[in-house]
């Protein structure tokens, strides 16, 4: 093996390195600016040429992130996030754990046939509707499903790019090898060479977060259960409640009109919502014309004193939680808003009675501000006077339906936004026209993922505005500039140095710790030169090594094929990098969660070829 010299070259990319390490431990700036901050100094030291330094910015992964955030923004959109959303409540109910463990290992399935940056961006709007539904905070969510996105990728020869080149990077090796082997023939690994292992893996990572995830994920993004905003909270809260209750109509009851229960006037509370079980019908801002049925749920809003009035009085059972309006009265479809009469709207001088306020406008009414004074009993014959103020609850589309109209104007800005449903076929479409091309025809996946996004706009399911606004930029600068970082630790010598280095400190070893010394080393060349670099250099390293002392070396090949996805320390790989800024993440975190999750992850791979590929010491 040619004998590498420590040049100045390397030494200054090494300093660039540990330079760029320490300002992700200590946040002195943001990472993207990290990432700008390498495409500026790396090509100044002359370590890479200027169109390397920004080839980053127009990378197959970069171009990719671009893309599937977009078609997983369409997908959300048109409410089929929702869909997805329900059934993993469904199966999962409102655990944390289960519902931890649910998302990370779909993901991780997926992210078996399917590069993982697509699974993880795709899954992201449905892990964020789930945390804000049931008010889980995103980032116990992200990381375990970033974490398991990255692994899914060992479940299959497929899966990872390490993977797909392993084949032609051992037949290489093979070839040039011939007559040190004997003579003999070589064999390439299947498609599900690798699959006991990385089943195992991905099973130790759900593990690993369900286990201990309470202690090691920070707890960000606030449960934020509550459909007011603090400051509307502040105003109405103590008179009008926090919260809707669910209660349940017994069997005897006698079927009523709603305008006959009186209810709001007698209880100072709103009913909301009725759900009939019988036909699955889901009834939100019912009217007065309305019957509440035996075996009817309804849906309540007020003081928890006053509901359990009612409840008492009424012979209903209220129920702890919400079941049947958990999705709809969740903060991410409907919310509770103020807004004021404005001189000029058709309310003044009106009674909502008068207006079919809500059949009209498909909206509850909870309270009046009229001076100052709130007023819950009788709101709906009252005359409304230009200045008054009106408590809404109800659907984020209904809301921004009034806003349009402009017969009413809003103290703060909506948080939802309004749904396309109509547009769900073709948001799905071009979804499953990018895995065609992906998984089908062999086209290259940025420009696969760049089709579907494209045609989420063609095809109008949403704006090229809201495309652009879509897309995380901080990770795409943070990407572009780690990417001619790891190609500067690559080109100038400084990883094949180490590597040769180390390989020739190590002496004569048994295979298995020849192997975990493999692991280890392309553990650390993945968190700072790309993946696929790392497995490049080390594939034909390791394999001259492993014939050296008598081992394997195809064994040593798929060691650094499955180890080149052990990143987790740092947020340098694209996934990590994707969920840092939705998650809320630090640096440290990804050290605090990353640490353990490298070890298991070594432990578990070593175990496996002891156990299951009958790798001895």
């Amino acid at each position: 093996m040619q004998e590498l010299v420590l040049t100045n070259e390397i030494i200054i990319v090494m300093g660039v390195l540990v330079f760029a390490i320490l300002l992700f431990i200590f946040e002195w700036v943001r990472v993207d600016v990290v990432g700008i901050m390498m495409m500026v100094i790396l090509p100044l030291l002359g370590l890479v040429t200027p169109k390397q330094a920004i080839s980053g910015l127009s990378s197959n992964a970069v171009v990719s992130i671009i893309a599937v955030i977009i078609i997983g923004a369409g997908l959300d959109k048109t409410g089929v996030m929702n869909i997805l959303a329900r059934q993993i409540i469904k199966l999962a109910g409102k655990s944390e754990t289960r519902i931890m463990a649910l998302i990370a290992a779909t993901v991780g399935i997926i992210s078996s046939f399917m590069q993982n940056i697509g699974a993880a961006a795709l899954f992201m709007p449905a892990a964020t509707r789930i945390s804000k539904q049931l008010g889980v905070p995103i980032s116990r969510i992200l990381m375990p499903m970033g974490f398991c996105a990255i692994i899914g990728g060992c479940i299959t020869l497929v899966g990872s790019s390490p993977l797909i080149l392993l084949n032609d990077l051992m037949e290489s090796w093979w070839n040039n090898n011939i007559s040190l082997l004997g003579g003999k023939a070589f064999e390439p690994f299947g498609l599900f060479t690798v699959t006991p292992m990385g089943l195992a893996l991905l099973a130790a990572g759900i593990f690993y977060f369900a286990l201990l995830g309470r202690w090691i994920l920070p707890a960000k993004g606030a449960k934020e259960t509550g459909l007011m905003s603090q400051q509307v909270e502040s105003l109405y809260s103590i008179k009008v409640g926090k919260r809707p209750f669910e209660l349940e109509v017994p069997k005897d009851w006698k079927p009523t009109q709603l305008d006959e229960l009186n209810f709001r006037p007698t209880y100072r509370a709103t009913i909301v919502g009725i759900f009939k079980p019988d036909t699955k019908k889901l009834v939100l801002s019912p009217v007065r014309e309305d019957v509440i049925e035996p075996g009817d749920y309804v849906a309540v809003f007020g003081r928890e004193e006053d509901v359990k009035r009612a409840a008492k009085d009424l012979g209903w059972r209220l129920k702890d939680d919400l079941e049947f309006f958990a999705e709809m009265l969740s903060p991410n479809n409907c919310g509770i808003v103020e807004a004021v009469i404005p001189p000029n709207s058709k309310l003044v001088g009106a009674t909502m009675r008068d207006l079919h306020f809500r059949k009209t406008f498909g909206v509850n009414p909870l309270a009046l501000n009229k001076g100052g004074e709130i007023i819950r009993r009788n709101i709906s014959r009252m005359k409304l006077r230009a200045g008054d103020g009106v408590l809404l609850l109800g659907p984020w589309e209904k809301l921004h339906f009034i806003k349009k109209k402009g017969i009413l104007l809003f103290t703060e800005d909506l948080k939802g936004e309004l749904m396309r449903p109509e547009k769900a076929i073709p948001a799905v479409f071009c979804l499953v026209l990018a895995l065609i091309l992906a998984l089908g025809f062999h086209v290259q996946l940025s420009i696969s993922l760049l089709t579907g996004a494209l045609g989420m706009v063609l095809l109008r399911v949403m704006t090229i505005d809201e495309a652009y606004q879509s897309v995380d930029w901080m990770t795409v600068f943070l990407l572009g500039g780690l990417i001619p970082l790891g190609l500067a630790f690559e080109t100038t010598g400084a990883a094949r140095y180490i590597a040769t280095s180390i390989m020739h400190a190590m002496g004569q070893v048994t295979p298995f710790m020849l192997l975990l010394i493999v692991a280890m080393l392309t553990s650390f060349f993945t968190l700072v030169a790309s993946n696929v670099g790392a497995t490049v250099l080390l594939v034909p390293l390791s394999m001259n090594m492993a014939l050296q002392a008598g081992a394997d070396p195809r064994m040593a090949a798929l060691v650094v094929g499955i180890a080149a996805s052990n990143t987790f320390v740092l947020p340098t790989h694209q996934v990590n990098a994707l969920i840092m800024r939705p998650g809320g993440y630090r640096t440290v975190d990804y050290v605090r969660a990353g640490t353990g999750m490298t070890v298991i992850y070594l432990v578990v791979m070593m175990a496996m070829l002891y156990v299951y590929y009958g790798i001895s010491g």
